[in-house]
């Protein structure tokens, strides 16, 4: 058995050159970061049904079937309800809950926080809130 060596230096390979917005890695850090740039918890309530794959979203704890509470703490999603169960819910990306937030999402500093800000720290278990209907 022969080996040729002929002194060549090892060839390595060259990855092509991508575009400042095609880097993953630059992508995957403007993700995490929330709007003013500061990494943290984001929560904003939902009072309609939340469906997955067909399937209603009800809490394990009571039953409730509506109005929750959506977290996002970086790219992880969370519901929570108002008798204060939560869960990841691992079906749920960070871009559904960008589509289910409207101009009542709001930053809080903690988890403790937003659910008291909210109601939805067990105080108002088994309460469905209604929103005002048009006249």
């Amino acid at each position: 058995m022969q080996i040729l060596d002929g002194g060549l230096p090892p060839q390595r390979t060259v990855l092509p050159a991508t575009a400042l917005g095609d880097d993953p890695l630059r992508r995957l850090q403007e993700e995490m970061q929330l709007g003013d740039g500061s990494i943290g918890l984001r929560a904003t309530t939902h009072p309609e049904e939340i469906v997955i794959t067909g399937i209603p979203v009800m809490c394990p704890r009571c039953g409730a079937r509506r109005d929750w509470m959506v977290i996002c703490d970086r790219n992880e999603v969370s519901i929570r309800c108002r008798c204060a169960h939560q869960w990841v819910e691992r079906e749920l990306t960070r871009a559904d809950y960008e589509a289910m937030i409207d101009v009542g999402g709001q930053d809080y500093p903690s988890l403790e926080a937003a659910a008291q800000a909210t109601g939805y720290d067990g105080t108002l278990a088994g309460i469905y809130l209604t929103e005002p209907r048009p006249e």
